[in-house]
Order: structure tokens, then sequence, then C-alpha cells
């Protein structure tokens, strides 16, 4: 009589004990979840499993790769996005603290958490970390809310047993980056909100007031002073070639948009940028501070120099300045001293070209780029502050410039037909 064997899957895993001891071996499970779970039992934290034998007529879909499309498929029409980064490792470094494992913080706040993109971005998370992942590959998942190098950050933290102390650095340097964005926005809100209200009581004028206005002047009759002709040459211009203007204006901006949009456009108005008198050393001040921030948050969390380098620089916005670092970024691979290269670049101020000598001299630079990036946030808040009074004072100059003017060609007028009727008396 023949019978058939129904070979168990067998799984090959890597995992550290309770000692820190990582252990390399194989086990028999029916799936990989169940395997996953067998080494939990066992008191191991599991890095990798992979199926290397599976049961005759059957078996089990690999683990996915970071962004597959397996993975994609795992995310909700609530697609969480990058502003789910901060929150999500803020509730996670909240639990592993109180001493979960990082697995079982995030299989709790899967099911906890309320807040439905969050609560899918969980879930996802939790999904691939069942099937043997290990948190960052699991976070690598998701490339639309986790930056690379707060992925290969986290990879770094599992492999030297400082989870939390990484999600604590990963926490702060997002936490000043959130406020940074917060403080630019905070800037420009105010100037915007004057140009608006401006520009509407502006058009009110042209529109509305000035037409009335100018058919009052008109039936009383009498020659009208320059001033007054100007004006009404404007609002006469505005009312009949207003849309045109606006529409091709709206035009413009979109062009000009999309072209900034290409890797082209965005170099050149970089460039322009820079040669602005205001915006220029602001440009500057953000590139520092972008890159002490996080290369002194690699460094610290055990990136290697070269790998850091090519993080920091995908992280300099301004593409002038990208393209400098990248250059010294090479240089330093060769083996000069960072410091030496960034300088040939012409790209970095004096003093922070000081201060990461003094860190090289000393053998540790993360020091000096802490102090660079809490100096330069500072400068960047008196730009904003700065910036802010700056672009409120033109607006309101201009304002009262407009409405002066306005008031002088109306009273003009007034007065000129008040003398043609004078001489006509």
């Amino acid at each position: 009589m023949a019978f058939q064997v129904n070979w168990m899957p067998r799984f090959a895993y890597t995992a550290r004990n309770r000692n820190g001891t990582t252990v390399t071996a194989d086990l028999d499970a029916p799936t990989r979840r169940d395997a996953v779970r067998l080494l939990a039992a066992r008191g191991l934290q599991v890095a990798a499993v992979d199926e290397v034998a599976s049961a005759l007529g059957r078996g089990t879909s690999a683990l996915p790769k970071a962004g597959s499309p397996r993975t994609a498929l795992r995310v909700s029409p609530q697609a969480p996005g990058r502003r789910d980064c901060l929150p999500f490792l803020e509730a996670l470094h909240d639990l592993a603290t109180s001493g979960l494992s990082a697995g079982e913080a995030v299989r709790l706040l899967s099911v906890r958490i309320k807040e439905p993109r969050l609560r899918a971005l969980c879930a996802g998370i939790w999904e691939l970390i069942s099937e043997g992942a290990p948190l960052s590959r699991a976070m690598a998942g998701f490339p639309q809310v986790f930056d690379p190098s707060i992925t290969n950050l986290i990879q770094a933290g599992e492999a030297t047993g400082s989870l939390n102390d990484t999600l604590a650095r990963l926490i702060t340097h997002l936490t000043e980056q959130r406020e940074l964005q917060r403080q630019l926005l905070t800037a420009l809100a105010y100037p915007i909100f004057m140009v608006v209200v401006a520009g509407g009581v502006i058009l009110f004028f042209l529109f509305f007031l000035l037409p009335r206005l100018q058919t009052l002047l008109t039936s009383l009759g009498g020659k009208m002073p320059a001033s007054t002709k100007i004006l009404i040459g404007l609002s006469d211009f505005a009312i009949h070639y207003g849309l045109l203007v606006v529409v091709a204006a709206a035009f413009g901006a979109i062009s000009f948009w999309r072209w900034r949009a290409t890797e082209a456009g965005r170099a050149t108005t970089d460039a322009w940028m820079l040669k602005l008198p205001l915006l220029g050393p602001f440009a500057v001040a953000r590139t520092v501070l972008s890159f002490s921030q996080t290369l002194s948050v690699l460094l610290e969390n055990g990136i290697t120099m070269a790998e850091a380098l090519r993080m920091t620089e995908k992280q300099i916005d301004n593409r002038v300045h990208r393209a400098a670092f990248n250059t010294a970024t090479a240089r330093v691979l060769e083996g000069e001293a960072l410091s030496v290269a960034l300088a040939r670049t012409g790209c970095f101020p004096d003093l922070v070209l000081d201060r990461l000598a003094v860190g090289e001299n000393t053998g540790n630079v993360v020091p000096s780029l802490k102090q660079v990036a809490l100096a330069y946030q500072k400068l960047i808040s008196n730009q904003l502050n700065m910036f802010t009074k700056v672009i409120a004072s033109g607006v309101l100059m201009a304002v009262f410039v407009f409405v002066g003017f306005i008031a002088f060609a109306i009273v003009s007028a007034v007065f000129q037909v008040s003398a043609s009727f004078k001489m006509g008396g």
C-alpha cells in the first residue's frame, strides 16, 4: 500500500538570544509565522527567517522585499505619508521604553491606535514583522513614509542593541526639522496675509469705487489732473484686461513651476536663489543646518562615515550645494579631511569649517556638528524673524504709497473741478 509523506517546511533563521549572542540555525514549522512564534517562545529576538525547504506540493511565499508590489498592496485606501513618520516613531518609543519588544509594540499599536492612516501603517509593518522581517526591513516596505536614512538608522540600532536610544535621537532630529518648517510657514503666513488684504483693497478701489467716482467727476465736467487720469487709466485697464492678465500670470507661474520641477530647472533656480540678498544667506544657513543635524545623528548611531555622507547628501535641498557636497564626499572617501573637502567647495562658512576641523583634530566630530546645528537653528530663527519684518514692512509701505496716490488723485480732481466751477461762476 502506497502512502505519501508530507514534509514540513524548513526555515533558516538568524536571531539573538538573551545574552546578545547571534544564533543561526534551522527549524521545521508549518508556516513562517509559526516559525517566528516558536523562536519568540524560545526567548530569541528574530533578525531574519527564510524558507529553505517546502512540503511536496506546498509552498509559502517568500518574504517580500522592501518596496515590493506585495508590500504596496498592504497600504490601505487611506495611505500613510511622510507626516505619519514622527507620530509612529514617538508611539513606538513610548511603548519600547516601557519594556516591550519592537514587534510587540508595533502589534499593540496596530490594535490600539484610532487614527486611520497611522493604524494602517502599524498594521502593515506588523504583518511584515510577523512573517519574520526585522523592524528596519518592515519599515523599509513603506518608502512613502520612512526615508532610507531613517530605516538605516533603525537597522543600526537593532544591530547594536540600542534601538531605544536610536529612536530617541531620531525623534529629536525630526522634531527639530518639523519645528523649522513650522517657523518657516509662520514667517510666511503674515506677509502673505498682508499681500492678500492689500490686493483686495486695491482691487476694490479699482473695480468698484473708482468707476463710480469717475462717473461723478465726468458729470461735473472740468479738466481732471494727470494723477487722476493715471488712476482712471489703471481702473479701465483692470476692468477690460484684468482677467487676461490673471490668466497669463497663472499660466506663467504654472509653466515656471513645472520647469523648476525638472532637474535642470531646479539647479538653475537654486543658483539664482543663492544670489538674492535675503534668500541667499537663508539657503546657505538651511544647508548647513540640514548637513550638521543629519550627519551628527547618523554618525552618533553607528553609521559609517561613507554611508552617512551619502545619506546626508540626499537631505540637502539646494541642488548647487548638493552637487558641491557630492564632490566633497568623493574627496573624503579618497582620504581627505571633511573640513578641507568642504572648504574647497566654497559653499560653507569659515566658522563652520573651523568647528569641523576642531572636531576632526580631537577625533570626535559629532559634538562639533551638534554645536554647528544649535548655532544655525538660532541663526535661522533670527533670519525668519527679519524676513517677516522686511516683507511685512515692504507690503505696508507699498499699500500706503498706493492708497496715498489714490487719495491725492481724488482730492486733486475735486479741487480741480471746484476751481473750474469758480472760474465759470
